[in-house]
């Protein structure tokens, strides 16, 4: 099971929820847009593109109800609510799901399905059988130690016909020489990456179908390296991941170039259904 304090903390830390609102309400007095927000609420490799390219894998009139496991701050979420999805997010850290919920509050999306917030663990889902025609990952899973446990879950969770969809950081060739800190890790600790291979043998063995899947890791530094530029950059921006990690970002976003640079990591994206 996961440490979820040990791994609250990592996330909750530095988080300056009530500076995040108070610095959104002054800037953005007409509601912040999807795209104004991405820098904090996409925490993931290749921000909103990313996001859209993993929400096309479904269709909203097939499969609505959705499942984000691991929503973080809720960027994902409100792109798929934007798309007609119904989507419920799960993260196990409170503060996240709490501050998740009060970005949406300030996001004007009148037409859109109401959102639906649960503080929980992934490897215990409190959900019903069959309750979610889809379920989502993205770089969530590499924060589990019992990912078997985890896919049974979304097995469990998902009807008869539903996705599973991933965005993922896996293990490269030279993992060996990863470094941190990264956003999802501090140290080793909490960082549980799998290679491809093991990912989709572990999916196929709790009973899903491969759909398919994509090496991302190219696409993904260079991305990466483009926000490591807008980074170092003297101006002051809006908003921006260090509201989330603090300081500690400066070297998450160098070392996460490094990494992928390095083949210490690859991104992937992955579909499967059962």
């Amino acid at each position: 099971m996961i440490d979820s304090h040990l791994l609250a903390d990592h996330y909750q830390r530095a988080l300056r929820a009530d500076e995040v609102l108070a610095q959104i309400d002054a800037h953005y007095p007409a509601c912040p847009t999807l795209h104004q927000l991405a820098p904090l609420d996409q925490l993931h490799i290749g921000g909103v593109a990313a996001s859209a390219r993993l929400l096309q894998r479904l269709n909203p009139d097939t499969h609505g109800k959705v499942l984000d496991i691991g929503a973080g701050l809720g960027g994902l979420m409100r792109q798929g609510t934007a798309l007609g999805f119904q989507m419920t997010g799960l993260d196990i850290t409170h503060g996240f799901s709490a501050l998740n919920k009060a970005l949406s509050s300030r996001v004007n999306q009148p037409d859109s399905l109401p959102l639906t917030w649960v503080t929980g663990n992934a490897s215990a889902l409190p959900f019903a059988d069959h309750s979610f025609d889809a379920v989502l990952f993205q770089h969530s899973l590499l924060n589990m130690p019992d990912a078997t446990q985890v896919i049974a879950e979304s097995r469990r969770v998902l009807r008869p016909g539903g996705q599973l969809v991933m965005h993922e950081v896996v293990s490269g060739p030279n993992v060996a020489q990863l470094r941190y800190p990264v956003p999802w890790a501090s140290s080793s600790e909490h960082s549980h990456l799998m290679k491809i291979t093991e990912l989709t043998r572990l999916l196929e063995t709790g009973g899903f179908l491969l759909v398919h899947a994509e090496d991302w890791s190219e696409m993904a530094l260079e991305w990466r390296q483009r926000q490591r530029q807008k980074e170092q950059t003297p101006r002051q921006a809006v908003l921006s991941p260090q509201w989330v990690f603090g300081e500690r970002f400066l070297t998450m976003g160098k070392n996460l170039v490094d990494n992928l640079a390095q083949g210490a990591i690859k991104v992937v994206e992955i579909q499967a259904s059962c």
